[in-house]
């Protein structure tokens, strides 16, 4: 257990990140796996690394099917830390299987497994947004994972697609993803679209602009590091950014990634990244 007052000073919450309550102690990965045991992925460093930040423990408690209050207090308990009032941990939350299914049952369904790729410690962002992409308006998304993707839920939510999941095993989930049109089909009126930025430039022959200015965390990252798995070596991402994206950085260092950054326009910060030399 880490030792000091500046260490346990502050218990952990709900909207704590996994990799900051990790980053305390990495001992307790453990009270992860207790409730999960794919979370025991969170003990690699690298996995940790990237998919930690990008889920709060609240969400993790979702995925492990517990009280968000139970595992908060375990966590805290491992540090050594008693919150005053807060209630026992409580029994795991069983997931209702029989629930009758809300998505469009009549819509083309589009599968997709990323369940060894989350095996194998691979990120399979991409191949998930490469797939949404695709769909059709009145598609449905059936996506298979070895955990509920609750940080997913955000990011698609964005986009304007409804949820639904279900738990077949201990490591097999399955979430639906649909546009809500689906169910309910309106004419998109093209003039609520957003207006393009004219003052972005066009890639090239060396360079590749990636906008992120209007979406919510974790999908910046998530997006720049889908962009960067297929940069060539001698091109530039420039990531257009409304703040200067701090929590990419580390992880662009650890893939071998270099990068500047430009503040000197007041409405966008420019990340401009590629391969070390």
């Amino acid at each position: 257990m880490i030792d000091g007052p500046h260490s346990q000073a502050r218990p952990v919450t709900a909207s704590d990140r996994v990799s900051d309550v990790l980053a305390r102690d990495e001992s307790l990965v453990e009270v992860f796996v207790r409730h999960a045991p794919h979370f025991g992925k969170l003990r690699n460093r690298a996995m940790r690394k990237v998919m930690a930040r990008l889920v709060t423990v609240e969400q993790a408690a979702r995925t492990a099917n517990v009280p968000a209050d139970g595992l908060v207090n375990e966590l805290n308990a491992a540090l050594g830390l008693a919150v005053h009032g807060a209630p026992a941990p409580s029994e795991p939350v069983q997931a209702d299987v029989e629930t009758s299914l809300v998505h469009p049952a009549s819509a083309t369904v589009i599968d997709l497994d990323v369940r060894d790729d989350l095996r194998s410690g691979r990120e399979p962002f991409s191949r998930i947004m490469s797939t949404v992409s695709s769909l059709g308006a009145h598609d449905v998304l059936h996506l298979r994972a070895i955990f509920e993707p609750a940080p997913l839920f955000a990011v698609l939510g964005k986009r304007g697609f409804a949820h639904e999941s279900r738990q077949h095993a201990a490591d097999d989930w399955s979430v639906w993803f649909w546009r809500p049109a689906v169910l309910d089909p309106v004419a998109e009126d093209p003039g609520e679209r957003p207006a393009v930025d004219d003052d972005i430039p066009a890639d090239d022959a060396t360079t590749t602009y990636l906008d992120v200015r209007d979406l919510d965390p974790p999908e910046p990252m998530m997006r720049t590091l889908a962009a960067l798995e297929t940069l060539p070596v001698g091109r530039t991402l420039v990531q257009i950014n409304a703040r200067v994206p701090q929590f990419l950085f580390p992880v662009l260092a650890e893939r071998g990634f270099a990068w500047e950054t430009d503040e000197s326009r007041s409405d966008r910060v420019l990340v401009r990244i590629h391969h070390a030399e």
